[in-house]
């Protein structure tokens, strides 16, 4: 006979969660594990919602485990440490999250490497399978324990609210810049799509002292992306960008991208599209261009990350929901229609059923 969430593991949790292809969210009873040793448990209080959650509920990549409880953009307070915790020193009360991955080997050469975003044994925040057999369940919900190696430190000088995005929004657009050199005062760097990951591009690249185009097809989003955002340029001429971020989920052409780039430019794709996109060689060939990959990033590189922003004051344009407003803002992210990143108000709002 199956083990019911709710009584898998000793504490009682509480969140909303999909049950079918619908990708409809209800609430949700199930468990989460004892605090162990080398655990952080903390009370949700927002979390933000990813366009990988929208993909993951629908189960557009065909991955899905149901019932699913999505987010892994989770940020709140300690409520229990571990006693054999040493990471970093943990009290009741501080500021902390978690992202994509609550575990890894920890023994292959990318967990070595610190880049625990690359190991073959990766486990995701939801919708994966725990080294126990249980399912993983995410931030939409009001507790989180995990492993202090994948708990990040909350600095303050970010409000919580606003320091969920970076979890993943801001991780996977920091790590691309920094890692392809494109975080170099003075270079030429463009940001395709001008959503959650767009804008937070947007505000790393010029944090880090670089002149910045925003490539979109909306002309009505120029104004946006100047005078908001701080972009310096909007679409730009060919030959003249060292980089370019390409956050797009969509199907879109890339011969326009490569045209853009200077000789050795570097096209760095982030989004993720349902289909293969069509790629051209004859640009690459002659241009000396690349075209490569990243996706978020190692522990190590996301507390380096979240550090960096609150020393310059880099933070996602956030609308915060209630948790029962969660269906309806799903829609709305399908049509774009949000400026930048949703957040649900976890700690406010979540109320447990009766």
């Amino acid at each position: 006979m199956e083990v019911q969430p709710e009584f898998e593991h000793p504490n009682k949790a509480f969140g909303w969660a999909a049950r079918d292809p619908s990708g409809l969210l209800s609430p949700f009873n199930f468990s989460r594990r004892e605090t162990g040793e080398k655990d952080v448990a903390f009370k949700v209080l927002y979390c933000g919602i990813c366009h990988s959650d929208l993909h993951s509920v629908k189960n557009e990549w065909g991955t899905s485990i149901y019932p699913m409880v999505p987010g892994h953009e989770l940020a709140g307070v300690v409520t229990e440490v571990g006693s054999k915790v040493e990471k970093f020193k943990v009290l009741v009360g501080d500021m902390v999250g978690v992202g994509c991955m609550v575990d890894s080997c920890r023994t292959c050469q990318n967990c070595s490497d610190n880049l625990e975003n690359y190991c073959p044994q990766l486990t995701l925040t939801y919708g994966a399978k725990f080294k126990d057999g249980t399912i993983t369940y995410g931030g939409y919900s009001d507790s989180m324990v995990a492993d202090e190696h994948f708990v990040v430190r909350i600095p303050e000088g970010i409000p919580l609210d606003a320091a969920a995005p970076l979890l993943c929004a801001g991780i996977t657009v920091y790590n691309p810049l920094r890692y392809y050199g494109l975080d170099k005062p003075g270079l030429h760097v463009g940001m395709v799509g001008l959503g959650g990951l767009g804008h937070m591009a947007v505000k790393f690249a010029k944090a880090f002292g670089a002149n910045v185009t925003v490539i979109s097809t909306s002309p009505n989003k120029k104004e946006e992306a100047i005078q908001h955002l701080g972009a310096d340029s909007f679409l730009g001429a060919m030959g003249t960008l060292d980089g370019i971020i390409d956050t797009v989920s969509a199907v879109h052409p890339l011969l326009p991208l490569f045209d853009l780039l200077k000789y050795h430019g570097k096209l760095v794709m982030v989004g993720l599209p349902e289909k293969p996109l069509e790629l051209p060689i004859f640009p690459l060939v002659v241009g000396r261009k690349i075209v490569a990959g990243s996706i978020i990033g190692g522990l190590k590189e996301t507390q380096e990350m979240i550090d960096f922003a609150a020393k310059y004051n880099v933070k996602p344009d956030i609308e915060v929901i209630p948790m029962d407003y969660v269906n309806t803002a799903m829609e709305r992210l399908r049509k774009s229609d949000v400026k930048y990143r949703f957040v649900i108000d976890i700690g406010n709002t979540l109320k447990p059923s009766s």
